[in-house]
């Protein structure tokens, strides 16, 4: 699940013919203009994005249901009987798909209660449950007691899931904190992925599997004055967060020395600059074949080597030779990803040399 930042849509855009099929983005979208169109008449054919608009007006919820992409809508069990009819819309005018968004720390009614508010959903929306993929979303997990705590909850409703005949079944959650000024700067600092963690916990149970990228699933505004070049790099079990401040003096000798120290890592991929786009432009930065880039380069660099990663680690179609689809983040299998090393880091991270 993303923001639809700019960054994060830049990566997604670069995004090969083969990637694209296999991943298929949420858009948490807070306006609705032309430039969002515009965005996603850009992304490369098959990658097919869901949006989610709770947090528009009513009447602009009914907009997608007339632009001239391929779109899945997001629902939600809050949304009022018109917004479900503009959902319906959107989905029979594009895919025929839609997205229900179930919050573990929000929609916390038992099974009849949620039952019966999924059936209206399918009454105003004329959409059948063959036509829905349920996404069980996490929200923040950030430490391993939000593991243990959320792990039950989410294993109820998965067996509440299992009454009906949903297209696909994914679960989703955040593990990035929401803000990283206070993390040291000028040396790489570890932060574990808790939701990667999370979702291992339920594999055994074959649902799909989803994330906030490379952000937050804490929406907080940004800290004034916080422009330090940072790169978030994604390894099995842990991301590694780049903020350099002071070596190299001005910005394009910032950027150069982050971009050296992160392919002289041992988590720099053995493929290289081939990795990923974004793992491409890392290189050439560090090679000072280019500037220093912006604060939305940095992230759809960041974004960009994030799904390449997750891509490879959930690997290729399970042996039923089918994917089972996700319409959080990234589509694939547990069954086919090698596990990562579980690692007990705090919140806040370690500070450490990488590699």
């Amino acid at each position: 699940m993303l923001a639809g930042q700019r960054g994060e849509l830049d990566a997604l855009g670069h995004l090969d013919g083969a990637h694209a099929p296999m991943i298929a983005p949420i858009l948490q979208l807070s306006v609705m203009d032309r430039s969002i169109v515009e965005a996603l008449g850009r992304l490369p054919p098959g990658l097919v994005p869901a949006l989610d608009v709770s947090a528009v007006p009513d009447a602009a919820a009914a907009e997608p249901a007339r632009w001239g992409v391929p779109l899945m809508p997001v629902i939600c069990l809050a949304d009022g009987e018109r917004r479900l009819a503009a959902h319906g819309a959107t989905a029979r005018a594009h895919t025929g798909r839609a997205v229900v968004r179930l919050r573990v720390g929000q929609d916390r009614a038992g099974p009849d209660a949620t039952t019966a508010a999924t059936e209206r959903i399918w009454r105003y929306a004329r959409l059948a449950p063959e036509q829905c993929d349920l996404l069980v979303d996490c929200g923040d997990v950030g430490c391993p007691a939000d593991v243990r705590v959320v792990e039950p909850r989410v294993r109820r409703m998965l067996d509440w899931a299992r009454r009906h005949a949903w297209r696909s079944v994914s679960v989703a959650a955040g593990g990035m904190p929401a803000a990283l000024s206070r993390l040291p700067t000028d040396e790489p600092v570890r932060l574990g992925r808790w939701d990667w963690l999370l979702w291992q916990e339920l594999a055994d149970l074959g649902v799909g599997f989803g994330d906030y990228g490379v952000a937050s699933a804490t929406a907080v505004p940004a800290v004034a004055g916080d422009r330090l070049p940072t790169v978030r790099y994604t390894t099995d079990d842990a991301w590694w967060i780049y903020r350099w401040s002071r070596r190299g003096g001005r910005g394009d000798g910032r950027v150069a020395d982050l971009c050296r120290t992160v392919v002289s890592t041992s988590h720099w991929p053995s493929a290289g600059a081939a990795f990923s786009w974004g793992d491409h432009e890392i290189l050439r930065r560090a090679r000072r074949g280019a500037g220093a880039g912006s604060t939305t380069n940095w992230l759809a660099w960041s974004t960009s080597h994030h799904l390449a990663h997750v891509l490879a680690a959930l690997g290729q179609p399970a042996h039923d030779g089918a994917w089972h689809p996700v319409v959080a983040g990234q589509r694939g299998h547990y069954d086919d990803a090698t596990p990562p090393p579980r690692g007990r880091t705090p919140r806040g991270g370690s500070a450490r040399r990488a590699g």
